[in-house]
């Protein structure tokens, strides 16, 4: 169950709620935020830090062309294959 709020979309309009409905509204998403489910998936989120299976070794896009612009910045000539 993904109890997480959608994102803001700038695109919709806004649409005034009647003040009863609005308070309704916020008690309701406080009691699910401090419920026991919302709790837990908060936590799933920050069990470990992310997988860096997939992270190059050398920390660039592509080391060898990372290289290669390093060299060109720095006004090395290219060595000639």
């Amino acid at each position: 169950m993904d109890l997480s709020f959608p994102g803001f979309d700038r695109n919709t309009e806004v649409t005034k709620l009647p003040g009863d409905l609005a308070v309704l509204m916020v008690g309701i998403a406080a009691r699910q935020t401090a419920s026991p489910t919302a709790v837990a998936q908060a936590r799933f989120g920050r069990i470990g830090h992310p997988s860096r299976l997939l992270q190059p070794l050398d920390g660039a896009f592509n080391g060898p062309t990372a290289a290669l612009l390093a060299q060109w910045r720095d006004g090395i000539p290219r060595p000639e294959e």
